[in-house]
């Protein structure tokens, strides 16, 4: 099945999930939003609980989607929105918080997917659902809905061996993975080492706490020292974030070398055209948003997920086994920027196009 036929039915079938579902509710910042139908009895209340906001998604895309769809459901639902900053103990308050206002979902992108365990105890202790987005939380956790993790590590390192081709045996690679409180890390780190190990060598491996471009700025060049700048081949990293703060410590040791990156950021696909990134991971936020909104109506309005909502299972750090939804990720490359964060609306071809970029976007066919 070619890539574009793929997302398509994605797409519609994600879609078509929202349909079966009936109509009720809409809302707001932290401390939420709806009238006196809002607060009503039986009333549809979400809390949603986004990590933090060093990564652009959460905030630009996530919340707007999943508030939309939640409003297309449900006009008159009551939504509070929590931002954590990365931080897991600001977190677990804020599931307090929800709890005691009332909320009877919780979609939930944990900071910390071990330590938030307690709070999904307590939120499954309370009778109310959570909606585990984008990572897999510990604990009782009623639903799962992500991107095929695995599967984007194993694209990101293929990518990788083959951009890298040839110099494979004569120099080394940097691998700068993500956060070890994210169970996608681990699952990143995983994928990506089942394409490279035998392929290519690896000269220095970091964890980076928290995701941090200035951390993984400073890990880059540190590989870069051990290694040996001529000795260096190619980078991993495990999202764009991080790719942003490698670029330039490659940038400072005059290398230009095959790098890795997820996410699909503006920047990052900047980047690419003008050949400082090799490619990204383009996980269409919509499909993710809409697939969740869509369960946390169904939950809120005490209904039974539909097997078609969640066709899989995924196991969690404390052994659930949990009903899942995973979406399959496309590498985004100079080659289809238009065929899919552009065709798909992510952005414009004026926002990614700027001056400074305007010339590799008319060698790409953008302009």
């Amino acid at each position: 099945m070619n890539i574009g036929f793929r997302r398509i039915a994605l797409v519609t079938a994600v879609a078509s999930l929202g349909l079966s579902l009936a109509a009720c509710g809409s809302a707001k910042q932290s401390t939420g939003s709806g009238g006196a139908s809002g607060t009503a009895a039986g009333a549809v209340k979400i809390g949603l609980l986004l990590p933090e906001t060093k990564t652009t998604r959460y905030e630009q895309f996530d919340k707007p989607l999943i508030e939309a769809k939640i409003k297309s459901l449900v006009p008159d639902a009551q939504i509070d929105y929590y931002n954590a900053n990365q931080d897991a103990t600001q977190q677990q308050t804020q599931v307090d918080t929800a709890l005691t206002k009332g909320d009877k979902v919780l979609i939930l992108d944990a900071v910390d997917s071990k330590a938030i365990q307690s709070s999904v105890q307590k939120a499954h202790d309370a009778g109310v659902k959570v909606i585990a987005y984008d990572r897999l939380a510990q604990g009782p956790v009623d639903a799962y809905v992500s991107f095929d993790n695995r599967a984007v590590g194993r694209l990101q390192g293929e990518a990788l061996v083959a951009a890298v081709g040839g110099k494979a045996s004569s120099g080394q690679i940097i691998m700068i993975n993500g956060s070890p409180t994210d169970p996608n890390a681990a699952e990143f780190k995983a994928g990506a080492h089942s394409a490279i190990d035998g392929k290519l060598q690896i000269g220095k491996e970091y964890d980076t706490p928290q995701w941090d471009p200035n951390t993984a700025n400073q890990e880059a060049a540190a590989g870069i020292t051990a290694i040996g700048g001529p000795n260096v081949v190619g980078v991993y990293s495990a999202n764009d974030g991080m790719a942003a703060g490698i670029a330039t410590a490659l940038k400072a040791a005059n290398l230009s070398v095959p790098l890795t990156g997820q996410d699909a950021q503006l920047d990052a696909v900047q980047r690419i055209l003008a050949g400082t990134q090799t490619m990204s991971i383009y996980k269409p936020y919509k499909p993710e948003a809409d697939a969740a909104g869509a369960m946390a109506v169904a939950f809120a309005q005490g209904k039974s997920l539909e097997p078609s909502q969640a066709p899989t299972t995924s196991k969690n750090g404390s052994g659930a086994t949990v009903p899942s939804l995973l979406i399959a990720p496309t590498v985004l490359t100079k080659d289809n920027i238009k065929s899919t964060v552009v065709a798909d609306g992510l952005y414009t071809v004026a926002q990614i196009c700027t001056p400074d970029y305007a010339s590799a976007c008319a060698a790409a066919g953008l302009q």
